[in-house]
């Protein structure tokens, strides 16, 4: 069974992504109730936490529901890197994250994210500081490479791990694909296969079935799968895996009221957190995913992704139901 530092971990565990306006507590507390293992933070700027900006001081929000989770953090400033550390640990989370792989370019060009795979002494000597100044498990979030010419994850993830890295979480992508193409996951079993690797090694990208999770487990050998994208508005996703893992048959879809019902409270937990605006904002991107694949839905949704009313929203929801109470999903 993998453990991250002291931390022990079922086999083969789930873990969600750290995924910006996306992993917050709200989405995170669905997530955890729904079989996630171990839950991310959205990642969080060194420098806005040193200079105390709201947004990031915000994100530090963990509750005890949700452990063990990670917070993760990103920069390129080893002081900055550090001061952000000692503030992170105030919040007690169980895990610290480093970003190595965010590759949106307003990150990217300040060297931070995946922008660093460019400089991988730098990736090495921050991860090694990082390790001292906490005890803390310290992990990394990384990409293959920055492009397709420059992939040495095998030799990253050893000097990572021989610096103290407690687990290694890879994207099968390089940063010059972005999202684009499909997630190559050899090159992640081949870090999990280096007989010098003994720390967990997680695979991400392109996770979006129970099938592709028995792959990830059982023909790449890795020790976990961490999931994003395929969670947004499907939180329901992880006891999906862990149901098909466990017994080789699909879970039924949840119904129409557990949508609703998983919606609504979701909606409302954002609001409770972050206000009326951004609880309603922010939650808009999940409701396409919480009714896909009900015909003619479209102007329901548009009244959810446009509303910047809580009240409305919610009415649109009962409407849901109120028209779909006996929809078969598949």
């Amino acid at each position: 069974m993998p453990r991250i530092g002291n931390i022990a971990l079922p086999d083969f565990p789930l873990l969600l992504a750290p995924m910006e306006d996306v992993s917050d507590p709200p989405f995170r507390a669905l997530c955890k109730e729904n079989g996630a293992d171990v839950v991310y933070t959205e990642f969080i700027s060194s420098e806005g936490l040193i200079r105390d900006a709201a947004k990031s001081v915000q994100k530090l929000d963990i509750y005890e529901k949700e452990r063990p989770v990670g917070i993760q953090i990103f920069g390129a400033n080893l002081d900055s890197m550090l001061q952000a550390v000692d503030i992170v640990e105030k919040s007690t989370p169980d895990i610290i994250d480093i970003n190595f792989g965010c590759p949106v370019k307003k990150v990217v060009c300040k060297g931070a994210g995946a922008g660093i795979l460019k400089d991988i002494p730098l990736m090495v000597k921050l991860s090694a500081e990082m390790v001292k100044r906490t005890s803390l498990p310290v992990t990394v979030k990384t990409r293959l490479g920055w492009d397709h010419d420059s992939i040495k994850i095998v030799e990253v993830a050893e000097r990572l791990q021989d610096v103290g890295v407690a687990a290694i979480s890879i994207h099968g992508r390089t940063r010059a694909q972005m999202y684009k193409g499909d997630a190559d996951w050899k090159p992640i079993a081949a870090v999990k296969n280096n007989p010098r690797m003994h720390i967990p090694v997680f695979g991400n990208g392109d996770v979006n079935t129970p099938e592709r999770a028995q792959e990830m487990r059982d023909d790449y050998g890795l020790d976990g799968a961490m999931i994003g994208r395929a969670s947004i508005g499907n939180p329901w996703f992880f006891n999906q895996v862990k149901t098909y893992l466990q017994t080789g048959v699909h879970a039924a879809p949840p119904t129409m009221e557990e949508r609703v019902t998983a919606a609504r409270r979701h909606l409302q937990m954002s609001i409770d957190w972050k206000g009326e605006v951004l609880g309603v904002l922010e939650t808009r991107r999940h409701y396409t995913n919480y009714f896909k694949g009900i015909p003619n839905f479209k102007s329901y949704r548009t009244r959810m992704v446009t509303a910047d009313a809580s009240e409305d929203v919610f009415a649109a929801l009962d409407a849901v139901l109120d028209k779909w109470s006996d929809f078969q999903f598949v």
